[in-house]
């Protein structure tokens, strides 16, 4: 698993909530554009992936896949 997923993943634990929000999520790549830019790519991908599940209104929440792999380090 690359740095920049397991920041992301990792972000639920830290502000510890069930679901989070794309700004929220962006902090993983901290104030620069183009990592912001990457967070979202990857927030795109994990939710293809089914690691994480979009609620809408850029609302985001983990699966059980998504734990399954933040627990394992992917």
């Amino acid at each position: 698993m690359d740095e920049l997923t397991k920041r992301v993943l990792m972000m639920f634990q830290t502000l510890g909530k069930d679901r989070l929000d794309l700004h929220e999520l962006f902090e993983a790549g901290g104030n620069d554009p183009e990592a912001r830019t990457a967070v979202f790519d990857c927030v795109e991908r994990l939710a293809e992936d089914g690691l994480l599940e979009e609620l809408g209104n850029d609302f985001y929440a983990l699966t059980a896949k998504g734990r399954e792999a933040m627990r394992r380090g992917r």
